[in-house]
């Protein structure tokens, strides 16, 4: 009965999302509908489509339990940073400015983006290379959390799921594209705040509540870690500088990632930008603060986890496995929702990319539009593929999935680092200068292929591929406008044309701005 349960919740779901691809195709019958879905996406499903990008299974199985562990409570910042730095300030800040000009230069993709803004296609190819690098590990990363909890729940091969989980993925982007991606990422979010919310209740109640696993918490000591007594219980945990690193990665990340920042190409209208602005910021407090706050209780369940052997992948499931049946398969929705929407926006933005600023801004620029289509279509079974088939690599060589999981956050730290100054400067500041650009994104690519292969010769703190990244974005904040005041400047009447998007008069009812008193 058990089982059936599980098994029924699993085939609703799955139909839910291929009912939404097939519904979707009239919106994918040309580039710009299959990759922004004709930019006139509603605030509701444009900030579910952001939230449910942002946060994976590796979130909630992964880091919620490797920094929860370390940190204890404190851990919870990092879901409040995700909230304010990584959803409230990168709407605030990107989103109007992000489909203004985008739209101006009709750029359907980040590196398309940087090759108009800068008018430099080699600006364009050399971005699409460093996304199509750097995806695919992260890509691959999102299966890691479902291995644990599938064995926990299913008596089934794990690479059932993975193959079943890709190729659902697949049918519904390849069917109906971004539009199917949001809707199906508005139904998956509802998923995930629900669930969320049921499992930290859940878990708090089976160890006494809230206070009693506060209290708990507070009596649980670790050396190697820290003398401070009840220091996994306190504000700032045991290490409040690493806790800091992640905090950046994991937020100010959202600013330069190319998945990310193409939801903000699709808004709709600016009250799109407004409403998209609260629920996004909402959604990512309720589950990105669920996941760290549920994590920061892993040490009390220390007695049946064994880090050493297991690792911290283990401390989310096993918290979990005596949960009751029902609670079990919403977790088990829960990580295939956060999942499955995370790896819908990575291969439709690689599909995308390679297609139109690669293959088609390298070899054949004339490139008719139902074959643009297609081969983005052939790629995202690509992709999907190639992602499936390392994942099931990793499941069956246990050794080597340390090293993808830390390839996830490398993934994270070289194409934040490379992207987010120029973008951000390029939004707002006239002088930013092409070269910088290209500085930008070589140093931060080769940093972090170098902290991968030489983390040894690294500084103590900058040996943590997570801290590492967080240097990247920071550093390429002071290095793009310092190269920018030493190199060519950019063609003044080009730079004005492109900033006149801005200058553009709207005219808007009395209900959205009340204008200037008549005297």
């Amino acid at each position: 009965m058990d089982l059936f349960i599980k098994i029924s919740l699993l085939v609703v779901f799955f139909g839910a999302m291929i009912g939404v691809g097939i519904y979707c195709r009239k919106h994918a019958t040309d580039v710009n509908g299959f990759v922004l879905g004709g930019r006139s996406v509603g605030p509701w499903l444009t900030a579910f489509a952001y939230g449910t990008s942002y946060f994976s299974a590796v979130v909630f199985v992964g880091y919620a339990g490797q920094f929860g562990w370390k940190y204890g409570i404190s851990a919870t910042w990092i879901g409040i940073a995700n909230a304010v730095l990584g959803s409230l300030l990168a709407w605030v800040v990107l989103g109007r400015r992000t489909r203004v000009m985008t739209r101006h230069l009709d750029s359907a993709t980040m590196p398309q983006f940087f090759g108009s803004r800068f008018e430099s296609n080699g600006l364009k190819i050399f971005a699409s290379v460093v996304i199509f690098v750097f995806l695919i590990p992260y890509t691959a990363s999102l299966y890691n959390g479902l291995s644990r909890l599938f064995g926990m729940a299913f008596n089934m091969p794990y690479w059932v799921c993975v193959v079943a989980m890709a190729i659902l993925t697949g049918i519904y982007v390849i069917a109906g594209g971004y539009m199917a991606t949001a809707i199906n990422d508005f139904i998956q979010g509802i998923i995930m705040l629900f669930g969320i919310v049921a499992v930290v209740v859940a878990v708090l109640q089976s160890k006494g509540g809230f206070m009693a696993s506060l209290e708990g918490l507070a009596t649980v000591t670790d050396k190697t870690v820290s003398s401070t007594p009840g220091v996994f219980a306190s504000f700032f945990g045991p290490d409040p500088l690493n806790l800091l690193g992640v905090m950046i990665l994991t937020s100010l990340g959202t600013w330069g990632l190319p998945q990310m920042v193409q939801k903000f190409y699709a808004i709709k209208s600016e009250k799109s930008i407004s409403k998209g602005t609260i629920i996004s910021t909402i959604f990512a407090s309720v589950v990105a603060g669920g996941s760290y706050f549920l994590g920061g209780f892993g040490r009390l369940f220390s007695d049946e986890i064994d880090i050493s052997a297991n690792g911290f992948d283990s401390i989310i499931p096993t918290m979990l496995s005596k949960l009751p049946t029902v609670l079990i398969a919403v977790v088990i929705i829960l990580v295939l929702s956060a999942s499955m929407s995370t790896l819908s926006s990575l291969v439709l933005t690689s599909s995308s990319t390679l297609t139109l600023d690669f293959i088609k801004g390298l070899f054949k620029k004339d490139m008719k539009e139902k074959t643009q289509l297609s081969i983005m279509r052939i790629l995202i079974v690509v992709f999907v593929g190639i992602s499936a088939i390392i994942a099931i690599l990793q499941y069956k060589n246990p050794a080597s999935i340390g090293f993808i999981a830390q390839l996830m956050g490398i993934s994270w730290g070289a194409l934040a680092g490379a992207f987010l100054a120029p973008f951000l400067y390029g939004l707002y500041w006239k002088k930013v200068t092409k070269t910088a650009c290209y500085v930008n994104f070589a140093f931060s690519s080769l940093l972090m292929i170098l902290n991968v292969l030489y983390k040894d010769a690294f500084p103590t703190v900058l040996q943590s591929p997570i801290n590492a990244g967080a240097f990247c974005m920071l550093f390429g904040m002071i290095l793009v406008p310092i190269v920018s005041l030493f190199t060519k400047k950019p063609d003044k009447n080009l730079v004005e044309k492109i900033f006149a998007c801005y200058e553009r008069k709207v005219t808007v009812t009395v209900k959205d701005s009340i204008g200037q008193e008549d005297k």
